[in-house]
């Protein structure tokens, strides 16, 4: 039974591509038979990389508002509304991979949905696939979403 839910997305850049992928996700979310004693959390990594802020955002009191991805914040709220069920955001700083493990075991989540870049080849082995390495890591079972 599914009672907990780690929905991760990357909505990094806002490309049409990032959007379409995160819509992706949701659709596959919303086909899930939730109900109101289930809990989602949307979670986005901003890769350490990527930043120059020097914020702690993985703490609940995060002024999130001075943030500069403050977008995606309004972004993952949105996505918030419409569902029956308990639901809480998580914006971090790090690995993608490693985050969106840590915070499966932190809320001792049942299952981890996570999109597709859809990656094959070199780009694959260059760029490596977030998506492959919680497969092979996560505490739970992992949905991914292959890009349509």
């Amino acid at each position: 039974m599914l009672n907990t839910i780690l929905v991760a997305l990357d909505l990094g850049d806002f490309s049409s591509y990032t959007k379409v992928q995160s819509e992706q996700v949701i659709q596959t979310l919303q086909q899930l038979q939730l109900r109101s004693g289930m809990k989602v959390i949307f979670s986005h990594v901003v890769p350490a990389n990527q930043t120059e802020v020097d914020v702690v955002v993985d703490r609940p009191q995060a002024d999130l508002e001075n943030f500069p991805h403050s977008q995606v914040e309004k972004q993952l709220q949105e996505y918030q509304k419409n569902l029956p069920c308990a639901t809480g955001l998580e914006i971090v700083m790090g690995d993608p991979s490693e985050e969106i493990i840590r915070l499966a075991n932190i809320y001792n989540a049942d299952l981890i949905i996570i999109g597709s870049r859809g990656l094959t080849g070199m780009q694959r082995i260059l760029l490596g696939s977030v998506s492959s390495q919680i497969v092979a890591d996560a505490p739970c079972s992992v949905l991914v979403v292959k890009p349509k």
